[in-house]
């Protein structure tokens, strides 16, 4: 298993990547078996929006994100609050990517932890 952690240091609208999947053979994939969201902030909510991107050109290239592949939408995150998501695995194959959003303001208050196994 392995970990990736990651604080948000930019604001909207600019993206950031939070994980990329590098895959190296026998490996196929990695499955992402959690992502903890933190607002570290102690008085300010956070607005998240999240997206799986999935590598175009056979894996070679990060892909852009989109409404076709957005996973949450705008979702507040009180101060001091995390959030998990950990219902389902989400398999990525070579340089598929998680990007994420925060609101204008809110740079460096969003940390996620990932927890990835490869498959």
């Amino acid at each position: 298993m392995a970990i990736a952690a990651t604080l948000i240091d930019v604001a909207s609208p600019t993206t950031k990547i939070v994980y990329t999947s590098l895959v190296t053979s026998p490996q196929t994939g990695n499955a992402i078996t959690c992502i903890m969201i933190c607002n570290t902030s102690v008085s300010t909510s956070a607005t998240l929006t999240l997206y799986a991107v999935p590598s175009t050109n056979s894996g070679t290239t990060i892909g852009a994100t989109s409404a076709a592949n957005m996973i949450i939408n705008a979702l507040n995150i009180p101060a001091g609050e995390t959030v998990s998501l950990d219902q389902e695995k989400l398999v990525l194959t070579n340089n598929d990517t998680i990007v994420a959003m925060v609101a204008a303001g809110q740079a460096n208050v969003v940390s996620f932890l990932i927890s990835t196994l490869p498959v």
